[in-house]
């Protein structure tokens, strides 16, 4: 087979492409796979990592705060569906996958019109306007969410849960060996705040104006902030000399949850299918600036089956200390989320999907 992979622009969307790519060769020796991503995007470095071939195309998104920035969006659609279709006429690819991101859009849509069948992974729970627009065509739309026939055509829907990193999703990593890794306490719970490759604004200053709280009550984190507030972050963490670790970007995240007895987190889908498989009771802050603000969506899919908890990204300042606090001191609630996110967790969904991409590769 040959497989071409679109769209990236975040770690949401690199690792579950790479984890797709990794399975379709894992289950099918041979195939050839080839990525394109978004110009002066993550992918671009991210991929050639993994030992992946990639092609960036020139394409942005809407800018929402700056229209001027959008005079030139027209031009870059045309120009990078056109540069989709010839990738398309020279790699010949039997099957294209999209999995979000500014590049998924204008490769589906060239190949769509050249007759190569289309998979979609839409990752969460609210479809962005271009998968809406993409899965009237798509041959396969693998999903990880209930109730997406409101926006994709119900015969093409599939449910197969969201790719993890295998590192991740087959972990033996112990508790005691991640809290080693990270030089903590066995005698202290641990506290793990993520906010995503690039953290978060409100988690970070809730968490940084309440370190002392946090501490006094006992209590050691493990706190992972992005690089934009890592020295702040450190300033603020000096104090507490061992009982904060501060990380602007954790690459062994298996040890980061396997020390873990609470998490707090952004609600991107990737994180999601992550905590889901690591049972870790959890409290959501979801980015409010998502598209469709899909975050809230993807959180309130887990608060409403008693495996999470959530704070507004506004509220997080006034609110999100005293409820690490409150579930800290719940452990009956922590064991209902555990169950609960057990029941939810998928650590196949790679190999569901790169059986359903055999399944679709023309002959």
């Amino acid at each position: 087979m040959k497989v071409i992979i679109a769209g990236g622009g975040t770690g949401g969307h690199i690792f579950p492409a790479v984890a797709i790519a990794n399975a379709v060769q894992r289950l099918y020796a041979g195939t050839e796979v080839l990525f394109i991503g978004a110009l002066g995007k993550m992918e671009m470095e991210k991929v050639p990592q993994a030992g992946y071939k990639i092609i960036g195309l020139d394409i942005a998104g809407l800018n929402r705060s700056n229209w001027l920035k959008n005079l030139s969006l027209p031009f870059k659609l045309w120009k990078s569906r056109k540069k989709a279709k010839e990738i398309i006429r020279e790699f010949q690819p039997d099957v294209v996958i999209g999995v979000g991101g500014f590049a998924s859009y204008p490769m589906l849509s060239a190949a769509q019109a050249l007759g190569i069948p289309t998979l979609i992974q839409e990752q969460n729970s609210f479809a962005g306007k271009s998968n809406k627009r993409l899965g009237a065509k798509a041959k396969a739309i693998c999903v990880a969410y209930d109730n997406m026939s409101q926006f994709f055509p119900e015969q093409a829907i599939i449910q197969t849960g969201n790719p993890v990193r295998a590192a991740i999703a087959r972990s033996k990593v112990t508790k005691e060996e991640g809290l080693s890794a990270f030089a903590l306490d066995n005698k202290q719970q641990t506290l793990l705040i993520v906010g995503g490759s690039l953290g978060a604004k409100a988690i970070n200053e809730a968490i940084a104006a309440g370190l002392k709280t946090l501490t006094d009550a006992g209590l050691q984190l493990i706190w992972q902030t992005g690089e934009p507030f890592y020295q702040e972050a450190l300033k603020a963490a000096a104090p507490y000399g061992d009982q904060v670790k501060v990380h602007a970007f954790i690459k062994n995240m298996e040890s980061a949850y396997a020390a873990a007895d609470i998490v707090i987190s952004r609600a991107g889908a990737l994180a999601i299918a992550e905590l889901c498989i690591v049972a870790k009771p959890v409290i959501f802050v979801p980015y409010p600036f998502a598209a469709e603000d899909h975050q809230t969506s993807n959180a309130m899919s887990l608060v409403n089956k008693d495996a999470a908890w959530m704070v507004k990204n506004e509220h997080a300042a006034a609110q999100l200390v005293a409820k690490l606090l409150e579930l800290v001191n719940e452990t009956g609630t922590q064991a209902v989320m555990h169950n609960n996110l057990q029941r939810l967790a998928v650590d196949d969904a790679d190999e569901r999907i790169a059986r359903i991409v055999k399944s679709i590769a023309k002959s």
